[in-house]
């Protein structure tokens, strides 16, 4: 099965697993748009990433697993509107594609790798410690992202076989 898990927002990431090991991680593709240059993702780009990875395989052994993201406490207006449109351009590009998605919880998958009430960059130690053959693609902070996009994948190739 090759699983391809969102870490959804402009700093999350995308994992792409595959057999229960990680066939490559990158950030989440952006750019910067209008007069302010604010940074929103790129469709686009995602769309190719996606692409060149499932070239020529049958689309019922790929699933996509996205994060499923709500609103948070002490959020603004225009950040949550900007999360929800990234969240949104996700679920078209799936659909696009004829792609099957599914959504986790945060607190479903955090709950599965003991990371309820840790720091963000705990999900990178975490990673680091299952898979130590990528730790070098997660050397620094800002990697939590990526941590996170593995973890997601890593928990529905873990538990999917039982829930379905």
């Amino acid at each position: 099965m090759f699983i391809i898990g969102v870490d959804p927002g402009i700093t999350g990431a995308i994992c792409f697993f595959k057999n229960g090991e990680i066939f490559d991680v990158i950030e989440m593709p952006s750019m910067a748009e209008g007069k302010k240059n604010k940074r929103q993702i790129n469709g686009p780009q995602i769309y190719n990433e996606i692409l060149q990875r499932i070239e020529g395989m049958n689309k019922k052994e790929i699933a996509v697993v996205i994060e499923q993201v709500s609103a948070m406490p002490g959020q603004g207006v225009t950040s949550m509107f900007n999360f929800g449109q990234s969240f949104g351009v996700l679920k078209g590009i799936c659909s696009a594609m004829q792609l099957p998605v599914h959504f986790v919880r945060p607190a479903k998958w955090k709950k599965y790798f003991n990371l309820i009430k840790t720091e963000k960059d705990a999900s990178r130690t975490k990673v680091i410690e299952i898979f130590p053959y990528i730790s070098s693609k997660l050397s620094k902070k800002k990697d939590s992202n990526k941590a996170d996009a593995i973890l997601i994948a890593s928990f529905f190739y873990n538990t999917y076989q039982k829930v379905e």
